[in-house]
């Protein structure tokens, strides 16, 4: 049974260096072209891309739309058909430029992977973002036990995140030389710390509880102090595997390495959630916790600057159109509240809309 063409390969590999080294997409973003790629051969038994033809790319459509999640046993979502025919598409009309490619493809074959335009709406339709109340999380933060290391770091970990609301990737790449309890602050310094577009910023400690800040400090506390462990070292080390007195593999401590990944992470805000008999919200979630607390405490347009600053966003609107949106409880009570007798506009909250409205236009100029 064939698995793979020899030319297909050659082909798909300059290509992926194009995206990486030209187009300058991260190792995610190309993995995940391989995989729409892989369908598509799979599904076209994987014949030349020089004997493309448009009749490939409808029947590929069409078989994707009946295709089902093998974990779920439901449909393909309209935003994964949407993402992997996106890339398919893309991959087909760099390579009708190509040489030997030129004379067989003409680059109009690649419009033929494009979803319908209702699809295509229903699929890059912006969505409410959804995220715990600060009582869920800090509930849940109470609830996680500490007696162990790896219970104790776990604990901290989740506190971490929403005391800073650093992105999981950052946080597994962190060393202890970033955090400053001193100044209440992390270094987010993107020569070592995987940050998002390799943004360098720092972040102050947001306000969500003294109990928060000092499990933090004393995780800081027990890694230099009882552990010895010094600037270079992992904030969130990993765990350590080895075989137990039972002669099994398990759990014995603390490795002095950082995760390969975030997905560690992940998993452990899974089971927190759980444990506490919460829904799981994931912790990219957390920043979305931390902008509603930011509407809520916020009284300037300076005061949410410098709010949305620490998020690591260069601009307020960025704030406001990616985690901002006003949940649909909330939606309601201010619809019903505006039917009530009116009292003039507080300055501030003038001055909030009229600040935003000079950064829009500066946006639209840009």
């Amino acid at each position: 049974m064939t698995t793979h063409n020899a030319n297909n390969e050659r082909i798909k590999r300059q290509y992926f260096a194009y995206l990486k080294e030209a187009k300058r997409h991260s190792e995610p973003t190309v993995d995940a072209v391989a995989k729409a790629l892989a369908r598509f051969e799979a599904d076209t038994k994987y014949r030349d891309f020089k004997s493309f033809h448009f009749e490939q790319a409808i029947a590929f459509k069409r078989r994707l739309t009946e295709q089902r999640n093998p974990q779920t046993c439901e449909k393909l979502s309209k935003a994964t058909l949407h993402s992997t025919l996106a890339a398919v598409k893309a991959f087909f009309h760099w390579l009708a430029g190509q040489p030997g490619y030129k004379s067989r493809l003409q680059y109009s074959d690649a419009d033929y992977f494009n979803l319908s335009e209702k699809d295509v709406r229903v699929a890059t339709a912006r969505r409410e973002q959804v995220g715990p109340t600060l009582e869920q999380a800090r509930h849940v933060i109470a609830l996680m036990p500490g007696q162990s290391e790896i219970q104790r770091r776990d604990r901290a970990l989740i506190a971490f995140t929403l005391l800073t609301g650093a992105r999981d990737s950052a946080i597994a790449s962190m060393k202890l030389k970033h955090v400053n309890l001193i100044a209440g602050c992390v270094d987010q310094d993107a020569r070592e710390v995987k940050t998002k577009f390799s943004k360098t910023f720092t972040t102050y400690f947001f306000p969500v509880g003294d109990d928060i800040r000092q499990i933090v400090a004393d995780w800081v506390a027990f890694l230099r102090e009882q552990m010895l462990w010094g600037n270079d070292d992992p904030l969130f080390p990993a765990t350590r595997i080895g075989l137990g007195a039972t002669r099994q593999f398990e759990a014995l401590g603390l490795e002095r390495a950082h995760w390969s990944s975030a997905a560690r992470i992940r998993t452990i805000f899974r089971d927190a959630f759980t444990r506490a008999g919460l829904p799981y919200f994931n912790p990219h979630s957390f920043r979305n916790t931390l902008v509603r607390l930011g509407q809520a405490v916020c009284k300037t347009p300076e005061e949410f600057k410098a709010w949305s600053q620490n998020l690591g966003h260069d601009k307020v609107l960025t704030t406001f159109l990616s985690y901002g949106q006003v949940e649909s409880p909330r939606q309601g009570q201010i619809i019903q509240a505006l039917g009530a007798p009116q009292v003039s506009v507080q300055p501030d909250v003038s001055e909030l809309a009229k600040a935003l409205m000079r950064e829009m236009r500066a946006t639209i100029r840009d």
